[in-house]
Protein backbone atom coordinates (compact mmCIF):
# COMPACT_ATOMS: atom_id res chain seq x y z
CA UNK A 1 0.00 0.00 0.00
CA UNK A 2 1.12 3.19 -1.01
CA UNK A 3 2.80 5.52 1.96
CA UNK A 4 1.53 9.11 1.84
CA UNK A 5 2.40 12.51 3.33
CA UNK A 6 -0.68 14.45 4.67
CA UNK A 7 -0.81 17.59 2.43
CA UNK A 8 -2.44 21.14 3.70
CA UNK A 9 -3.62 22.02 0.30
CA UNK A 10 -6.89 21.40 -0.74
CA UNK A 11 -8.73 20.59 -3.86
CA UNK A 12 -13.01 20.35 -2.76
CA UNK A 13 -15.15 18.69 -5.00
CA UNK A 14 -17.18 21.29 -5.87
CA UNK A 15 -17.24 25.20 -5.42
CA UNK A 16 -19.47 27.51 -6.54
CA UNK A 17 -18.24 30.23 -9.36
CA UNK A 18 -19.20 33.62 -7.92
CA UNK A 19 -18.08 36.56 -9.54
CA UNK A 20 -19.23 40.53 -9.74
CA UNK A 21 -22.47 39.55 -11.76
CA UNK A 22 -23.99 37.64 -8.75
CA UNK A 23 -23.17 39.94 -6.46
CA UNK A 24 -24.09 42.81 -8.15
CA UNK A 25 -27.75 40.63 -9.49
CA UNK A 26 -28.58 40.14 -5.80
CA UNK A 27 -27.93 43.54 -4.48
CA UNK A 28 -30.15 44.75 -7.28
CA UNK A 29 -33.30 42.96 -6.06
CA UNK A 30 -32.03 43.82 -2.54
CA UNK A 31 -32.17 47.36 -3.44
CA UNK A 32 -35.36 47.36 -5.84
CA UNK A 33 -37.68 46.25 -2.79
CA UNK A 34 -40.37 44.79 -4.42
CA UNK A 35 -41.07 47.45 -7.10
CA UNK A 36 -39.15 45.85 -10.55
CA UNK A 37 -40.42 43.52 -12.94
CA UNK A 38 -40.31 39.63 -11.97
CA UNK A 39 -36.67 38.03 -11.93
CA UNK A 40 -38.13 34.71 -12.17
CA UNK A 41 -40.63 35.26 -14.84
CA UNK A 42 -36.81 36.91 -17.01
CA UNK A 43 -35.30 33.72 -15.89
CA UNK A 44 -37.96 31.64 -17.19
CA UNK A 45 -37.64 33.40 -20.86
CA UNK A 46 -34.03 33.17 -21.01
CA UNK A 47 -34.13 29.92 -20.36
CA UNK A 48 -36.93 29.09 -22.56
CA UNK A 49 -35.75 30.74 -25.55
CA UNK A 50 -31.74 29.28 -24.82
CA UNK A 51 -33.18 25.51 -25.05
CA UNK A 52 -36.14 26.44 -27.59
CA UNK A 53 -38.86 25.28 -26.08
CA UNK A 54 -42.70 27.43 -25.85
CA UNK A 55 -42.46 26.78 -21.34
CA UNK A 56 -40.07 27.05 -18.57
CA UNK A 57 -41.36 26.45 -14.94
CA UNK A 58 -38.90 27.23 -12.34
CA UNK A 59 -38.74 26.31 -9.01
CA UNK A 60 -36.69 26.23 -6.07
CA UNK A 61 -34.67 23.00 -6.92
CA UNK A 62 -34.23 20.31 -9.38
CA UNK A 63 -36.12 17.88 -6.97
CA UNK A 64 -38.99 20.06 -6.06
CA UNK A 65 -39.27 20.38 -10.46
CA UNK A 66 -39.19 16.50 -10.83
CA UNK A 67 -42.15 16.07 -7.62
CA UNK A 68 -44.10 19.03 -9.62
CA UNK A 69 -43.72 17.18 -12.99
CA UNK A 70 -45.07 14.16 -11.62
CA UNK A 71 -47.67 16.06 -10.18
CA UNK A 72 -48.83 17.90 -13.65
CA UNK A 73 -48.83 14.70 -15.41
CA UNK A 74 -50.95 13.66 -12.52
CA UNK A 75 -48.92 10.31 -11.20
CA UNK A 76 -51.22 7.96 -9.29
CA UNK A 77 -51.43 5.36 -6.56
CA UNK A 78 -49.15 2.11 -8.35
CA UNK A 79 -48.18 3.51 -11.13
CA UNK A 80 -44.77 2.44 -12.05
CA UNK A 81 -42.48 4.85 -13.72
CA UNK A 82 -39.22 3.63 -15.52
CA UNK A 83 -35.59 4.58 -14.91
CA UNK A 84 -31.95 3.28 -14.76
CA UNK A 85 -31.09 2.42 -11.56
CA UNK A 86 -27.78 4.36 -11.49
CA UNK A 87 -29.68 7.81 -10.92
CA UNK A 88 -29.50 9.94 -7.89
CA UNK A 89 -31.88 9.27 -5.42
CA UNK A 90 -34.51 12.23 -5.75
CA UNK A 91 -35.68 10.34 -8.81
CA UNK A 92 -37.19 6.97 -7.05
CA UNK A 93 -38.16 9.09 -4.31
CA UNK A 94 -40.16 11.88 -5.60
CA UNK A 95 -42.03 8.48 -7.27
CA UNK A 96 -43.01 6.58 -4.28
CA UNK A 97 -44.25 10.30 -2.59
CA UNK A 98 -47.26 9.08 -5.04
CA UNK A 99 -46.99 5.49 -3.83
CA UNK A 100 -46.22 4.97 -7.30
CA UNK A 101 -43.86 2.11 -8.12
CA UNK A 102 -39.74 3.06 -9.55
CA UNK A 103 -38.97 0.33 -11.71
CA UNK A 104 -35.23 0.18 -12.12
CA UNK A 105 -33.47 -0.79 -15.64
CA UNK A 106 -29.32 -1.87 -15.17
CA UNK A 107 -27.02 0.63 -17.51
CA UNK A 108 -24.41 -0.14 -20.25
CA UNK A 109 -21.70 -2.04 -19.70
CA UNK A 110 -19.47 0.42 -20.78
CA UNK A 111 -21.08 3.44 -19.61
CA UNK A 112 -23.31 5.23 -17.28
CA UNK A 113 -26.44 5.78 -18.75
CA UNK A 114 -29.88 3.53 -18.95
CA UNK A 115 -28.91 0.14 -21.21
CA UNK A 116 -31.89 0.79 -24.03
CA UNK A 117 -31.68 -3.08 -24.76
CA UNK A 118 -32.70 -3.81 -21.59
CA UNK A 119 -35.30 -1.42 -21.34
CA UNK A 120 -36.69 -2.87 -24.39
CA UNK A 121 -36.72 -6.43 -23.11
CA UNK A 122 -38.08 -5.09 -19.80
CA UNK A 123 -40.86 -3.40 -21.62
CA UNK A 124 -41.74 -6.43 -24.12
CA UNK A 125 -42.16 -8.68 -20.89
CA UNK A 126 -43.88 -6.62 -18.53
CA UNK A 127 -46.30 -4.28 -20.77
CA UNK A 128 -49.11 -2.89 -18.26
CA UNK A 129 -51.91 -0.31 -18.71
CA UNK A 130 -49.94 0.89 -14.98
CA UNK A 131 -46.83 1.95 -17.00
CA UNK A 132 -47.11 5.48 -17.42
CA UNK A 133 -43.48 7.46 -17.87
CA UNK A 134 -39.73 6.87 -18.34
CA UNK A 135 -37.27 9.14 -16.79
CA UNK A 136 -34.33 9.80 -18.38
CA UNK A 137 -30.47 10.47 -16.68
CA UNK A 138 -27.80 12.11 -18.40
CA UNK A 139 -24.85 10.90 -16.11
CA UNK A 140 -22.17 13.53 -16.04
CA UNK A 141 -23.87 15.26 -18.75
CA UNK A 142 -23.79 12.24 -21.26
CA UNK A 143 -26.32 11.99 -23.47
CA UNK A 144 -27.84 8.38 -24.47
CA UNK A 145 -29.54 7.60 -27.83
CA UNK A 146 -32.32 9.30 -27.51
CA UNK A 147 -33.77 8.97 -30.88
CA UNK A 148 -34.33 5.48 -29.75
CA UNK A 149 -35.71 6.33 -26.18
CA UNK A 150 -38.46 8.51 -27.61
CA UNK A 151 -39.31 6.06 -30.46
CA UNK A 152 -39.50 3.03 -27.39
CA UNK A 153 -41.73 5.65 -26.06
CA UNK A 154 -44.16 6.23 -28.36
CA UNK A 155 -44.59 2.57 -28.71
CA UNK A 156 -45.11 1.84 -25.13
CA UNK A 157 -47.72 5.06 -24.65
CA UNK A 158 -44.78 6.16 -22.08
CA UNK A 159 -44.34 10.15 -21.35
CA UNK A 160 -40.42 10.72 -21.36
CA UNK A 161 -39.17 13.11 -18.49
CA UNK A 162 -35.74 14.13 -18.89
CA UNK A 163 -33.35 14.03 -15.65
CA UNK A 164 -31.24 17.30 -17.31
CA UNK A 165 -30.28 18.80 -13.89
CA UNK A 166 -26.51 18.28 -15.05
CA UNK A 167 -26.87 18.64 -18.61
CA UNK A 168 -27.98 22.57 -19.47
CA UNK A 169 -26.26 23.26 -22.43
CA UNK A 170 -25.75 19.98 -23.84
CA UNK A 171 -26.31 19.47 -27.65
CA UNK A 172 -27.82 15.92 -29.35
CA UNK A 173 -27.60 16.08 -32.77
CA UNK A 174 -26.81 19.82 -32.59
CA UNK A 175 -30.03 20.43 -30.72
CA UNK A 176 -30.07 22.01 -27.43
CA UNK A 177 -31.22 19.15 -25.03
CA UNK A 178 -35.04 20.10 -23.64
CA UNK A 179 -35.95 21.62 -26.84
CA UNK A 180 -36.32 17.47 -28.66
CA UNK A 181 -39.36 15.03 -27.84
CA UNK A 182 -39.29 14.49 -24.03
CA UNK A 183 -42.71 15.32 -22.70
CA UNK A 184 -40.79 17.27 -19.46
CA UNK A 185 -36.92 18.08 -19.22
CA UNK A 186 -36.07 18.97 -15.97
CA UNK A 187 -32.55 21.32 -15.61
CA UNK A 188 -30.77 22.89 -12.50
CA UNK A 189 -28.29 25.77 -12.96
CA UNK A 190 -26.15 24.04 -10.14
CA UNK A 191 -25.64 20.32 -11.64
CA UNK A 192 -23.64 19.32 -8.06
CA UNK A 193 -25.19 17.76 -4.89
CA UNK A 194 -22.72 19.09 -2.93
CA UNK A 195 -23.57 20.99 0.33
CA UNK A 196 -20.85 23.85 -0.75
CA UNK A 197 -23.67 25.09 -3.20
CA UNK A 198 -24.33 28.60 -2.79
CA UNK A 199 -27.92 28.41 -4.41
CA UNK A 200 -30.34 25.94 -5.90
CA UNK A 201 -32.68 26.29 -8.87
CA UNK A 202 -34.85 23.75 -10.72
CA UNK A 203 -36.87 24.14 -13.71
CA UNK A 204 -39.25 22.35 -16.18
CA UNK A 205 -39.15 22.80 -19.87
CA UNK A 206 -41.74 21.80 -22.01
CA UNK A 207 -43.50 22.44 -25.16
CA UNK A 208 -46.80 20.98 -24.01
CA UNK A 209 -49.00 23.80 -22.66
CA UNK A 210 -51.64 22.24 -20.72
CA UNK A 211 -48.23 19.80 -18.69
CA UNK A 212 -46.78 23.71 -18.19
CA UNK A 213 -50.44 25.28 -16.63
CA UNK A 214 -50.98 22.84 -14.88
CA UNK A 215 -47.13 22.99 -13.35
CA UNK A 216 -47.27 26.54 -12.71
CA UNK A 217 -50.67 26.09 -10.96
CA UNK A 218 -49.64 23.61 -8.54
CA UNK A 219 -46.05 25.22 -7.47
CA UNK A 220 -47.52 27.82 -5.63
CA UNK A 221 -50.33 26.25 -3.55
CA UNK A 222 -52.85 25.74 -6.31
CA UNK A 223 -53.88 29.86 -5.49
CA UNK A 224 -55.66 31.43 -8.36
CA UNK A 225 -55.71 35.14 -7.18
CA UNK A 226 -57.49 38.14 -8.86
CA UNK A 227 -54.55 40.06 -8.83
CA UNK A 228 -54.00 42.32 -12.15
CA UNK A 229 -52.57 45.11 -13.98
CA UNK A 230 -56.48 46.89 -13.10
CA UNK A 231 -56.10 46.73 -10.04
CA UNK A 232 -58.05 44.33 -8.79
CA UNK A 233 -57.43 43.34 -4.65
CA UNK A 234 -54.29 41.19 -4.67
CA UNK A 235 -55.58 39.80 -1.36
CA UNK A 236 -58.42 37.88 -3.16
CA UNK A 237 -57.70 34.18 -3.92
CA UNK A 238 -59.12 31.15 -4.33
CA UNK A 239 -57.39 27.63 -3.89
CA UNK A 240 -58.79 25.32 -6.58
CA UNK A 241 -56.68 22.10 -6.10
CA UNK A 242 -53.90 20.45 -3.72
CA UNK A 243 -50.67 22.24 -4.65
CA UNK A 244 -46.95 22.83 -2.88
CA UNK A 245 -44.73 26.03 -2.36
CA UNK A 246 -42.21 25.44 -4.79
CA UNK A 247 -41.48 28.57 -6.30
CA UNK A 248 -38.10 30.01 -6.64
CA UNK A 249 -37.41 33.90 -4.83
CA UNK A 250 -36.98 36.53 -6.84
CA UNK A 251 -33.33 36.79 -4.94
CA UNK A 252 -32.69 33.03 -6.21
CA UNK A 253 -33.78 33.97 -9.40
CA UNK A 254 -31.38 36.94 -9.70
CA UNK A 255 -28.32 34.56 -8.86
CA UNK A 256 -29.57 32.06 -10.88
CA UNK A 257 -30.06 34.34 -14.11
CA UNK A 258 -26.59 35.74 -13.10
CA UNK A 259 -25.40 31.92 -13.27
CA UNK A 260 -27.59 30.78 -16.04
CA UNK A 261 -25.74 33.45 -18.73
CA UNK A 262 -22.27 31.82 -17.52
CA UNK A 263 -23.73 28.33 -19.46
CA UNK A 264 -21.45 27.99 -22.75
CA UNK A 265 -18.09 29.88 -20.30
CA UNK A 266 -19.03 27.17 -17.81
CA UNK A 267 -19.17 24.29 -20.00
CA UNK A 268 -16.24 25.39 -22.37
CA UNK A 269 -14.05 25.69 -18.95
CA UNK A 270 -15.11 22.15 -17.98
CA UNK A 271 -13.97 20.58 -21.71
CA UNK A 272 -10.76 22.56 -21.06
CA UNK A 273 -10.35 20.90 -17.91
CA UNK A 274 -11.27 17.40 -19.28
CA UNK A 275 -9.03 17.80 -22.02
CA UNK A 276 -5.74 18.09 -19.48
CA UNK A 277 -7.90 15.38 -17.51
CA UNK A 278 -7.76 13.13 -20.72
CA UNK A 279 -4.44 13.99 -21.57
CA UNK A 280 -2.34 13.48 -18.27
CA UNK A 281 -4.34 10.22 -17.13
CA UNK A 282 -3.87 8.13 -20.27
CA UNK A 283 -2.39 4.58 -19.77
CA UNK A 284 -2.32 4.61 -16.14
CA UNK A 285 -1.82 1.47 -14.29
CA UNK A 286 -5.23 0.54 -12.43
CA UNK A 287 -7.06 4.04 -14.19
CA UNK A 288 -8.96 4.02 -17.05
CA UNK A 289 -10.36 7.01 -18.44
CA UNK A 290 -14.47 5.99 -20.08
CA UNK A 291 -14.93 7.01 -23.84
CA UNK A 292 -16.55 10.39 -24.53
CA UNK A 293 -17.59 12.31 -27.56
CA UNK A 294 -16.82 15.55 -28.54
CA UNK A 295 -19.87 17.34 -27.66
CA UNK A 296 -19.64 16.34 -24.23
CA UNK A 297 -20.17 18.53 -21.54
CA UNK A 298 -18.58 16.97 -18.30
CA UNK A 299 -21.03 18.00 -15.29
CA UNK A 300 -18.50 15.41 -13.65
CA UNK A 301 -15.40 13.84 -14.82
CA UNK A 302 -15.39 9.84 -14.44
CA UNK A 303 -13.05 7.86 -14.23
CA UNK A 304 -12.50 3.78 -13.20
CA UNK A 305 -10.14 2.47 -10.46
CA UNK A 306 -9.72 -1.09 -11.12
CA UNK A 307 -8.22 -2.12 -7.87
CA UNK A 308 -9.46 -1.03 -4.46
CA UNK A 309 -11.43 2.27 -5.75
CA UNK A 310 -12.35 3.35 -1.99
CA UNK A 311 -8.28 3.22 -0.61
CA UNK A 312 -7.30 4.98 -4.02
CA UNK A 313 -9.98 7.67 -2.74
CA UNK A 314 -8.71 8.08 0.77
CA UNK A 315 -5.28 8.43 -0.41
CA UNK A 316 -6.31 11.11 -2.84
CA UNK A 317 -8.34 12.74 0.18
CA UNK A 318 -5.15 12.81 2.70
CA UNK A 319 -3.19 15.19 -0.43
CA UNK A 320 -6.28 17.41 -0.09
CA UNK A 321 -8.06 16.71 -3.33
CA UNK A 322 -11.91 15.43 -2.61
CA UNK A 323 -14.09 13.12 -5.06
CA UNK A 324 -17.42 11.80 -5.60
CA UNK A 325 -19.59 9.07 -7.05
CA UNK A 326 -21.98 9.22 -9.64
CA UNK A 327 -24.26 7.36 -8.38
CA UNK A 328 -24.19 4.67 -5.79
CA UNK A 329 -27.04 2.27 -8.00
CA UNK A 330 -30.52 2.43 -6.34
CA UNK A 331 -31.06 -1.20 -5.72
CA UNK A 332 -27.98 -0.80 -2.83
CA UNK A 333 -29.86 1.81 -0.96
CA UNK A 334 -31.43 0.68 2.45
CA UNK A 335 -35.23 1.42 1.52
CA UNK A 336 -35.29 0.08 -1.85
CA UNK A 337 -33.38 -2.69 -1.34
CA UNK A 338 -35.66 -3.81 1.27
CA UNK A 339 -39.06 -2.30 0.13
CA UNK A 340 -38.98 -4.23 -2.99
CA UNK A 341 -36.63 -7.12 -1.87
CA UNK A 342 -33.93 -6.78 -4.69
CA UNK A 343 -30.72 -8.70 -4.75
CA UNK A 344 -27.23 -6.89 -5.42
CA UNK A 345 -26.48 -8.78 -7.96
CA UNK A 346 -29.76 -8.08 -9.98
CA UNK A 347 -28.58 -5.37 -11.94
CA UNK A 348 -24.61 -6.72 -12.65
CA UNK A 349 -23.32 -3.99 -15.02
CA UNK A 350 -24.53 -1.17 -12.54
CA UNK A 351 -22.79 -3.12 -9.90
CA UNK A 352 -19.85 -3.52 -11.56
CA UNK A 353 -19.41 -0.24 -12.62
CA UNK A 354 -20.05 1.67 -9.05
CA UNK A 355 -17.51 -0.81 -7.21
CA UNK A 356 -14.88 1.26 -9.72
CA UNK A 357 -16.14 4.20 -10.58
CA UNK A 358 -14.54 7.64 -8.77
CA UNK A 359 -15.63 11.36 -10.01
CA UNK A 360 -12.82 13.91 -9.73
CA UNK A 361 -13.37 17.47 -8.85
CA UNK A 362 -14.06 19.46 -12.31
CA UNK A 363 -15.60 22.75 -12.17
CA UNK A 364 -15.25 26.53 -14.09
CA UNK A 365 -13.33 28.15 -11.06
CA UNK A 366 -10.98 25.16 -10.93
CA UNK A 367 -7.34 26.82 -12.09
CA UNK A 368 -5.18 24.85 -14.29
CA UNK A 369 -2.44 24.66 -11.45
CA UNK A 370 -5.32 22.71 -9.39
CA UNK A 371 -6.09 20.07 -12.15
CA UNK A 372 -2.50 19.43 -12.45
CA UNK A 373 -2.27 18.93 -9.11
CA UNK A 374 -5.01 16.37 -8.88
CA UNK A 375 -3.25 14.27 -12.21
CA UNK A 376 0.15 14.40 -9.83
CA UNK A 377 -1.09 13.07 -7.17
CA UNK A 378 -3.56 10.40 -8.73
CA UNK A 379 -0.32 9.20 -10.73
CA UNK A 380 1.58 9.37 -7.75
CA UNK A 381 -0.84 7.02 -6.17
CA UNK A 382 -1.56 4.77 -9.06
CA UNK A 383 2.15 4.18 -9.74
CA UNK A 384 2.51 2.79 -6.23
CA UNK A 385 -1.07 0.72 -6.15
CA UNK A 386 -0.93 -2.34 -5.44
Amino acid sequence: MIKTVKNERTIPFFKSTIDQEEIDAVTSVLNQDGASTSKVEELEKEISDFIGASYTVATNNATSALHLALSAMELKRADKVLMSVNSFVNLPETVRHFDAEPIFVDIESDGFNIDIAKLEEYLESNNSKKLRALMVTFVAGGIPDLDKIYEIARKYDLLVIEDATSALGALYKDEMVGSLQADMTIFSTNYSNSKTAISRGGFIVTNNEDLANRAKLLRTHAINSSFDEFGNLDYIYDVVDIGYKYDMTELEAAFNLAQFYKTNTFCERRQEIAAIYNKELTDLKHVSLPTFDEEHIFSQYIIKVTKNRDGFARALKEQGVATGLHYIPLHLLTYYKKKYKLKITTFGNALTTYGQILSLPIYPSMSDEDVLYVCENIKKIAKQWI
